[in-house]
């Protein structure tokens, strides 16, 4: 192997950086043993805060071919073990000052999809997690909860569930 003056820094970097990986890789806690009894069975939609939703559902349209109206636009998509269910996942834009998505800082909130939203909702309870609320829909149930770092999660059980 030759070396040169970049050789010591990179040997370095590489030696270093494997330390690194391997003290985080050590010090990430470990997984949970057994998995909770009800779970999320996918992503029912993603928000997120535009300071002008007009102009950002534009550019999106043209950059990246999603054809949003005011209200989001569906992903449509078929269950994997049913291919006869077609399910979908929302995107939307809300403008800056929106209370929808939790705090004002939040810039994200993630719907995620649950079969048994009274479960579910026991189970969280169970483990300290304040429900914000919860109500019904024509399309379904939601509930609110926030996660230990202050992200709003939004749950929602489809409607025929």
């Amino acid at each position: 192997m030759q070396l040169n003056r970049y050789s010591i820094p990179v040997i370095l970097m590489l030696v270093g950086g494997g330390f690194i990986a391997g003290r985080l890789a050590s010090s990430a806690p470990e997984p949970a043993q057994t998995d909770p009894a009800e779970q999320v069975t996918g992503i029912g939609g993603i928000f997120f805060k535009a300071r002008d939703p007009a102009l950002l559902r534009a550019w999106y349209h043209d950059n990246l071919g999603i054809r949003a109206g005011k209200y989001g636009y569906d992903f449509a998509w078929r269950e994997k073990d049913k291919p006869e269910v077609i399910g979908k996942t929302v995107w939307t834009l809300f403008p800056t000052n929106t209370t929808y998505l939790g705090s004002t800082s939040t810039q994200f909130m993630i719907n995620y999809r649950v079969a048994n939203m009274d479960r579910l909702l026991a189970q969280l309870r169970q483990c300290g997690t304040t429900v914000e609320k919860a109500k019904g829909e024509d399309y379904g149930r939601f509930a609110w909860v926030t996660d230990p770092e202050g992200n709003r999660i939004e749950l929602w059980e489809p409607k025929g569930k």
